[in-house]
């Protein structure tokens, strides 16, 4: 008999689905091949040759990413080990172009899609689910592995004519950067800052932030730095020559103006504490992220639609992974939160400068209302929950094929 002389393609159910404005590939722990239920170099092969990374072209045509940091995702979740937790949530932001993931922080959309995604997968108790068609909405207690806190996710359900009850996908939710409507997803984000360290890492609500070298035509700008949500640097837009109204175009197309950023980035990070060196941002791509705010003002989203300044409190663009944002970062829209609902910062001065307990700002696609409610105990500032609501729906589910030598 002759011997195939390639290895052949093994199978491993997997879930594709769109979580707020990102989508990824969504896995059982226990459904995984028995080397990558651990962490380690076999699992990081494994969702690298799913999404198709490393791809020089940037296409990630032989995988299920798409090209970019939004789709180039992957999700795994478990039954919860952590008490009062219906599920725990892993995610890994792939590196397009290099054969890298990043475990260091969350994405706050797709944790729009776990929910539903934990209850699909039989996750969530039976009589717990059961038990919530009355209501209406399911409350799924989400542990997030990589930053160690609690997500409390609102997901809609309903009976259908057999008795049983399932998620609810469809609906008239509209969500910016997302062409369809679906069902809103309320999503919870409890003590995002650790209640032994400060929401803003270098003790100050603002920042003389030294970018001597970095490209600009001034060597120190104003920046608030802050870790909610996902580690976070706010500047204003004209101290990086922006107006705060940019799209995809404006940036991403630029090499020598995304190198700057990128440098501005580093440099933040060792700011932070993040890194000790500028270099160490090489390995480190999903954090800390980089954010400019200006007042609000009109202008045409990437849709077409107008976005007038009587409808926003400020706008904000933000990068990810080197690129423009499309929208906004789940995780980047809880430091945003955090930020413009503390008075002297940055980001509540583009807001106004009054005491808020929400806002809605504007970003590529549209605009998200955002809320959250910040405290100062024992000399440090706490966000003691951030909120908003994405949406999120199954796109497939099935069988995910990769090269049995390829992990």
């Amino acid at each position: 008999m002759t011997q195939p002389k390639f290895a052949p393609q093994i199978s491993v159910p997997a879930t594709y689905m769109r979580g707020g404005t990102s989508k990824g590939t969504f896995f059982k722990l226990s459904d995984l091949p028995e080397r990558c239920q651990e962490p380690g170099q076999a699992r990081d092969n494994f969702l690298l040759r799913v999404i198709g990374s490393p791809d020089p072209y940037g296409k990630q045509i032989d995988g299920l990413g798409n090209g970019s940091s939004s789709t180039s995702k992957t999700v795994i979740l478990s039954k919860a080990k952590q008490p009062d937790h219906d599920v725990n949530y892993l995610f890994g932001q792939v590196n397009i172009a290099k054969p890298m993931i990043d475990w260091a922080g969350n994405c706050g959309n797709l944790t729009a899609a776990v929910g539903a995604c934990a209850i699909n997968m039989g996750l969530v108790d039976a009589s717990k689910v059961a038990d919530s068609a009355n209501s209406g909405i399911c409350e799924v207690r989400i542990w997030q592995e990589n930053i160690s806190k609690t997500i409390i996710a609102h997901v809609p359900v309903y009976q259908d004519d057999n008795g049983k009850v399932q998620v609810q996908e469809t609906g008239d939710f509209e969500l910016d950067g997302v062409t369809f409507p679906a069902a809103e997803v309320k999503i919870e984000f409890i003590d995002p800052v650790d209640s032994s360290s400060d929401m803003f890492p270098t003790n100050n609500l603002v920042d003389d932030f030294d970018v001597s070298g970095c490209g600009l035509d001034k060597d120190s700008v104003k920046a608030t730095f802050i870790s909610a949500g996902i580690p976070t640097i706010f500047m204003k837009a004209e101290d990086l020559g922006f107006t705060g109204t940019e799209l995809q175009g404006d940036i991403n197309s630029n090499n020598e103006l995304l190198a700057k950023l990128e440098k501005i980035r580093a440099r933040g990070g060792v700011a932070m504490g993040l890194f000790k060196d500028e270099s160490e941002a090489q390995s480190s791509q999903h954090i800390p992220k980089i954010a400019w705010v200006a007042p609000a003002q009109s202008y045409t989203a990437s849709s077409g639609k107008e976005v007038n300044s009587s409808d926003i409190d400020l706008v904000v663009r933000a990068m990810s992974m080197g690129q423009l944002h499309h929208a906004m970062m789940g995780t980047a829209a809880v430091a945003i939160a955090a930020a413009a609902t503390t008075q002297g910062t940055l980001v509540n001065a583009a807001a106004g400068g009054d005491s808020l307990s929400e806002v809605r700002f504007g970003h590529p696609s549209g605009t998200l209302l955002v809320g959250g409610a910040t405290e100062q105990v024992d000399g440090r500032w706490q966000a003691k929950k951030v909120s908003m609501s994405r949406s999120a729906r199954r796109i497939m589910v099935g069988e995910v094929f990769l090269p049995a030598d390829a992990f």
